[in-house]
C-alpha cells in the first residue's frame, strides 16, 4: 500500500486528486443550474480545456494527477463497493418501487466503467430502458422527460471538499447542500476498498456532522483552522477537533465563524496558505476574522478559549511571531472582483510556489511582489461552480517541511524549525 500523509497547506505537493469534468456538466441548465449549485451554465469543452491545463502545470511540477473517475472504476471492480454504491443511488424514496426495480436492472448490466460513469454523470428519464414488458411505473410515468432517475454531480471538480487528509489519515466528509452529498458516498468508496488506499484509517465519515473540506486549512503540523458558515456547522468542527485529538493527528483547532454567503461559502475563498508563514486573504475580512481556540485536554474534552483576532491566533498555534498576509487586489473594488473569481483560493505546491487562476491579474501581481511564483492558469469555465485550484484538488500526499518531525501531536514549538524554506527554484 501506497504511503499517504499530508500535514500543511504548503509542503511539496506528491499526490493529488482531481477529477476531469465531463457529460455531468452538459446536464446543466438554466432550468436547475440553481439546485445543482452553479451559477452559470458551463461550456463543456472549454472547461474540459481548462481542467487539462490545469492537470498539465501539476504534472509539469512533479504532481501525480490520479483521476476521481479512474479511481470510482477501479473501486467498482470490488465487488462489495458496487453492491454498496447501487444501494445507495436506488434507496431514494422518490424512485417508488417500479422505477427502483428497472433502475437496478439497467445498472446491472454496466461494466464498471459504465456505471462509474451513470453514478457521477446520473441517469435522466429518457435514458432509462422502458418497455411494456419492463414498465417504469407510476413515478416514472409522471416524471418529465427531462427529470433525473439517478441526479449528477457536477460538483465533484471540487475534489477538496468531500475529504481532507490529515497525517496519515483522511477525512470523509459530510457535504451540506442535498445536490452534493453522494459525493461522499462515492469518496468513501474509494478510501474503503480501492486496492491504492485500501487499509486507510478514516478520521470522519460522511455519518456524521456537517463538514465540508473547504473549510479546513492545515495551517502547520498540528494545527488546523476551520471555518464554519453556509456548509460546515459548529457541531461539525467539534466533532472533528475530538476525532483528530483523540488519534494524536493534531494539538490545537482554530474555529473560524465566515459569513453565511454564497461568495464565502468555505474558509478557503478568503483565505490560502502560499508559504510556512503566509496567507493570501481578503482584505475585508483580515481585521475583522476571529477565531475559537480549542486544543486538546488530558482528559480528551477540548477546551475552548477565545474568540481573539484570526490572525494573532493562528501566529500563537503556530509558533510563529506572525503571519504575512498578502491582500488579494490593490483596492477594495478589485479585491472584491477578485475574492469573487476565486483569487484566494489558490494551491500551494510548495512554499512560495502556488497555482492561481490568471484573471486574477492584481492578486497575482500582489503575489509575485511578496515572493511568491504564480503558475497561471485559465478558468473562466471552471469556475463557474464558484471553485478556485484548490477546491479542484485533493492533496493525499505532501512532503513534511523541513525541520518538523513527520508523526502525531506536533507542538508549535517544531514548527519554528520549518523557517526558512528553500525557494521554489532551489
Amino acid at each position: 500500500m501506497v504511503t499517504h500523509y499530508v500535514d500543511s497547506e504548503v509542503g511539496v505537493l506528491g499526490t493529488v486528486i482531481l477529477h476531469r469534468p465531463g457529460p455531468e456538466l452538459a446536464r446543466l441548465t438554466p432550468r436547475n443550474n440553481d439546485s445543482l449549485l452553479f451559477d452559470a451554465i458551463p461550456w463543456v469543452g472549454r472547461a474540459q480545456e481548462e481542467h487539462d491545463a490545469f492537470a498539465a502545470a501539476l504534472r509539469g511540477r512533479g504532481v501525480e494527477v490520479l483521476y476521481l473517475a479512474d479511481l470510482l472504476a477501479e473501486t467498482l471492480a470490488v465487488a462489495d463497493a458496487r453492491s454498496h454504491l447501487t444501494e445507495q443511488v436506488l434507496v431514494s424514496p422518490r424512485l417508488g418501487d417500479a422505477l427502483r426495480r428497472r433502475t437496478a436492472e439497467q445498472l446491472a448490466y454496466l461494466d464498471p466503467a459504465a456505471l462509474a460513469d451513470v453514478l457521477i454523470a446520473g441517469l435522466a428519464h429518457e435514458e432509462l430502458r422502458i418497455s411494456p414488458e419492463r414498465p417504469g411505473g407510476l413515478v416514472y410515468s409522471l416524471l418529465d422527460r427531462h427529470d433525473f432517475v439517478i441526479d449528477p454531480l457536477p460538483n465533484l471538480l471540487f475534489t477538496r471538499d468531500s475529504a481532507v487528509w490529515v497525517g496519515d489519515r483522511v477525512a470523509v466528509t459530510s457535504l451540506a447542500m442535498p445536490a452534493r452529498r453522494r459525493e461522499s458516498t462515492l469518496t468513501d468508496a474509494i478510501y474503503r476498498h480501492h486496492p491504492r488506499f485500501v487499509g486507510t484509517e478514516l478520521v470522519y465519515h460522511p455519518g456524521l456532522e456537517h463538514l465540508e473540506g473547504g473549510d479546513v486549512l492545515l495551517m502547520a503540523p498540528g494545527v488546523l483552522a476551520v471555518g464554519v458558515g453556509e456548509r460546515t456547522t459548529p457541531a461539525g468542527a467539534e466533532r472533528l477537533a475530538r476525532q483528530v485529538f483523540a488519534a494524536d493527528l493534531a494539538h490545537t483547532m482554530l474555529v473560524v465563524p465566515i459569513a453565511q454567503e454564497r461568495a464565502t461559502m468555505h474558509l478557503d475563498t478568503v483565505c490560502t496558505m502560499v508559504d510556512v508563514d503566509a496567507v493570501l486573504m481578503y482584505p475585508n475580512v483580515a481585521d475583522t476574522l476571529a477565531a475559537y481556540t480549542v486544543v486538546a485536554e488530558p482528559d480528551g474534552e477540548p477546551r475552548v478559549s477565545g474568540p481573539a483576532p484570526f490572525l494573532r491566533a493562528a501566529a500563537d498555534a503556530m509558533g510563529l511571531d506572525r503571519l504575512r498576509v498578502i491582500d488579494t487586489g490593490l483596492d477594495p473594488v478589485t479585491a472584491e472582483r477578485e475574492q469573487w473569481d476565486d483569487g484566494n483560493n489558490t494551491l500551494a505546491l510548495a512554499p512560495r510556489l502556488c497555482v492561481g487562476y490568471e484573471r486574477n491579474v492584481e492578486t497575482n501581481a500582489q503575489l509575485e511582489r511578496a515572493g511568491i511564483e504564480v503558475i497561471r492558469i485559465a478558468g473562466s469555465e471552471l469556475g463557474s461552480g464558484r471553485g478556485g485550484p484548490r477546491c479542484m484538488s485533493c492533496p493525499v500526499t505532501r512532503d513534511p517541511l523541513p525541520g518538523v518531525r513527520k508523526g502525531p501531536f506536533l507542538s508549535p514549538s517544531d514548527v519554528q524549525g520549518a523557517l526558512p524554506y528553500p525557494s521554489a527554484e532551489g
